[in-house]
């Protein structure tokens, strides 16, 4: 039979050993946490990304629906329908490109510090500006059409 002493040396080298390998598991176990959180972060930006793009997707098939209603509706109903139906189109189209904004730029939850940036808010606000005008102008072509 071994030594009592030589015995628990052994097993105390064994629970340093263990020791380590858990504290080297918890590290890395911390680090794949950290890193999914980073990842979830990044989807959520480019969710956001996709739901930008939806909006001004929307605003842009509203925008040519209304200008389209007039020469598609002409002659088969009445003026004031075309002029009115362009209009709400319209009008549902600078909403969309107002709102694409909007929610691109005050998100209802920030995630957590992502790796991926975000769209520059100025170049949002200059190209939704742009289709804002677009539609105003388009407006006041449907409703002032005779």
């Amino acid at each position: 039979m071994a030594d009592p002493q030589i015995q628990a040396r052994r097993t105390q080298e064994k629970i340093k050993q263990s020791a380590v390998a858990l504290k080297e598991s918890a590290t890395q176990q911390l680090d794949s946490a950290d890193r999914r959180t980073e990842l979830a972060a990044d989807r959520t930006i480019f969710a956001a990304e996709r739901t930008y793009a939806a909006w001004v997707r929307t605003g842009l098939a509203a925008l040519a629906s209304g200008i389209g209603a007039r020469a598609l509706l002409d002659g088969i109903v009445t003026a004031w329908l075309i002029r009115s139906t362009g209009a709400m189109l319209e009008l549902f189209a600078g909403f969309c490109f107002v709102a694409a904004v909007w929610r691109e730029m005050w998100p209802s939850v920030q995630p957590p510090k992502p790796r991926a940036r975000r769209m520059p808010a100025a170049l949002l606000i200059a190209i939704n500006g742009f289709l804002v005008l677009v539609t105003l102008a388009a407006f006041v072509g449907v409703v002032a059409a005779r």
